[in-house]
């Protein structure tokens, strides 16, 4: 039961964005005792369960559950469909795609790997092509630690020829329980009527890593080439391709290569169109623990030369120091025309369906451009535009404007895009020296989510470029959003002298202002 409770308290504590550094501050507890008690380890008291439950909101019987925290039923029929039609966009969008899944071998370690394979085998019958990468590094470290032969430069091990014996037997009984798995049928788990077949072979041509701070690496390696016709060609008949952290060198040398390398050389290789990785953590967070849901290639670099400038990762208790290596490997990735690459959570059962087929996703999201775009309107958007704000209009929470009358003022519009869908839209007209902010509107699925926030910081900018000194809105809904980001209740009297001439009255909207 220890461990029971001890891992339902590790999940509660990921999907909240704690870091466990951070959450054993707000207990008051070392982190190496919390630790303990989430590996079920140490005996935890009474009291001490409930100040856990206190703060992660929820009663401490929560922690019993033998299920874990993520297969409580859905609680009505209106939640699962409109669950299942969000994902239905993404199970269209993505058949056919190519991903690359890496993962250490700390998902084996940690009794990890079954549901892991459930959910690739779940990707396989949505058609999906699946390339896995798998590491060994706990499994060697334990074997390593007790021999006392180990040596690390810049978190990258040397290996030697002695060591090398260890890390071959180590990932041939790696390799054989994952393919284990893919073959096992347990009881009590839905079928996908796919038959995964699992096929390897040495992919990977590697050459030495040479010499780093004047130490020889000896036997670890780096991809020199990937047989990508190989992989394609098993991809096409339906295998799922897992690839081992080994290269070959064509004189006959085996290489040891980390599995980060590894993932994102293959993917740039084979051209994948996502590359995923499994973390302990949700996925990268800032330094106070919560969860940053997309990085850009800009603010990955920052975040890179900021962590590397201080010291060292070990001091950036938002990032461990294996995680770091994996940062560094997606922008490899990304600069080498990956479009998207993931990190989410190992610890968190399903959490790749939830990254993948959820519009909020699970994890880290890196692209080399933001998926969100805020930009004036082009004539192309009015048919978006009018679709968005026409209900609002026949409702009477916007003014009801004619399709024709949009596309007169379509160069007013501002609209923000998400991931090329557009989801948003504001139009501004300028009164003397104050600039009204009319037809504001969010899709309904995107609401809550601060899209509306970035929209109008982005419309005060633009009003701030313009010169203006305030802002003015209309609204019969809003009145309490307005006044949370800034606005006061006016004087519709005061409301400029050519704006008057245009109120309807017969609507009774609130006017609310807001200096720049």
């Amino acid at each position: 039961m220890q461990k029971i409770v001890g891992n339902n308290i590790r999940e509660l504590r990921t999907l909240h964005g704690l870091t466990l550094n951070a959450f054993a501050e707000k207990l008051a507890l070392s982190p190496s005792n919390l630790s303990r008690i989430e590996r079920g380890s140490l005996n935890i008291k009474v009291s001490l369960l409930q100040k856990i439950a206190e703060v992660l909101g929820t009663s401490p019987h929560v922690f019993f559950n033998k299920y874990g925290q993520n297969t409580g039923p859905i609680k009505s029929i209106k939640d699962f469909t409109h669950q299942f039609r969000e994902s239905s966009r993404y199970i269209n969008e993505y058949s056919g795609k190519t991903f690359v899944i890496g993962f250490g071998g700390e998902i084996i370690q940690d009794n990890q790997l079954i549901s892991l394979v459930h959910d690739i085998n779940l990707l396989q019958s949505l058609n999906i092509r699946i390339v896995l990468v798998y590491g060994i590094r706990p499994q060697i470290d334990f074997l390593l630690n007790k021999k006392s032969t180990e040596t690390m430069v810049n978190n990258i091990r040397v290996t030697t020829k002695d060591s090398m014996g260890h890390v071959i037997d180590v990932n041939g009984r790696i390799k054989t329980t994952i393919e284990c798995a893919f073959s096992s049928k347990p009881l009590g788990v839905l079928s996908t009527n796919i038959d995964s077949k699992v096929s390897s072979g040495n992919f990977l041509t590697a050459r030495p890593l040479g010499v780093i701070n004047g130490i020889d690496m000896q036997l670890t390696g780096q991809i020199r080439r990937v047989d990508t016709d190989s992989i394609i060609n098993k991809l096409d008949n339906k295998e799922v391709v897992l690839i081992s952290p080994l290269g070959y060198s064509p004189v006959g040398d085996i290489f040891n290569l980390s599995f980060e390398h590894v993932a994102s050389h293959v993917a740039s290789f084979i051209k994948a169109d996502k590359l995923i990785f499994y973390i302990s953590q949700n996925g990268i967070q800032n330094m106070r623990g919560e969860l940053i849901s997309e990085l850009t290639t800009i603010k990955a670099e920052n975040l890179l030369s900021n962590i590397e400038k201080n010291g060292s990762p070990k001091k950036a208790p938002y990032l461990s120091y294996s995680d770091f290596n994996i940062l560094k490997s997606c922008m490899h990735a990304i600069k080498h025309n990956v479009p998207k690459v993931h990190l989410i959570n190992r610890h968190v059962t399903g959490s790749i369906i939830a990254e993948l087929f959820t519009e909020k996703g699970s994890g880290t999201i890196f692209t080399d451009h933001p998926r969100e775009i805020i930009r004036q309107a082009e004539s192309k958007d009015l048919k978006k535009i009018y679709q968005l704000i026409s209900p609002l209009g026949s409702k009477g929470i916007l003014i009801d404007r004619a399709e024709d009358l949009v596309a007169q003022d379509i160069s007013h519009f501002y609209v923000i895009e998400h991931a090329h869908d557009l989801i948003g839209c504001a139009a501004l007209y300028q009164y003397e020296e104050m600039i009204e902010m009319a037809c504001f509107a969010i899709n309904n699925d995107y609401q809550n989510k601060g899209h509306g926030k970035k929209l109008l910081e982005y419309c005060e900018k633009v009003c701030k470029k313009i010169g203006a000194g305030s802002i003015f809105v209309f609204t019969t809904q809003s009145e309490h959003w307005f006044i949370e980001n800034g606005f006061v209740l006016g004087d519709k009297n005061n409301m400029p002298n050519s704006r008057k001439e245009f109120y309807q009255p017969e609507r009774n909207p609130k006017y609310f202002t807001k200096k720049l």
